[in-house]
């Protein structure tokens, strides 16, 4: 699940926890609770109850939980067998386990195309 080249845990939203607003890391972000708003950070992991309401602008997404936007990955995206997705996905990578839940699109496009900088505007998601 993490990578050599993921960044700290920098933020960790706990399950009886929520947040309104956008939300913006340099590292990694651990989601059990849920957000309401856009995310743009290192990568996004979404735990077995985690909820997303908002896109997401990512060099690596991990799904286990739940999202309802657009994600923009530099590198990939994994939803897990837990995982549900609601909304279009454009990255290098996508990963799909069984019984896991895609709803929307997919465009496959090289890293340089859409590199994440840890400052993208969500506008252009």
């Amino acid at each position: 699940m993490f990578s050599a080249k993921q960044q700290k845990l920098e933020v960790i939203i706990g399950p009886e926890s929520a947040i309104r607003g956008d939300l913006t890391s340099k590292g990694t972000i651990r989601v059990d609770g849920a957000i309401e708003g856009n995310v743009t950070a290192d990568c996004v992991i979404i735990g077995d109850k985690g909820l997303i309401t908002g896109d997401a602008v990512v060099r690596q997404m991990i799904i286990g939980g739940r999202i309802i936007g657009q994600i923009r990955a530099a590198e990939g995206v994994d939803i897990q067998r837990t995982g549900d997705v609601c909304g279009d996905i454009s990255a290098a990578r996508l990963t799909i386990a069984d019984g896991a839940q895609f709803d929307g699109r997919s465009t496959m496009k090289r890293s340089k195309e859409i590199a994440y900088s840890g400052t993208e505007e969500l506008a252009n998601v």
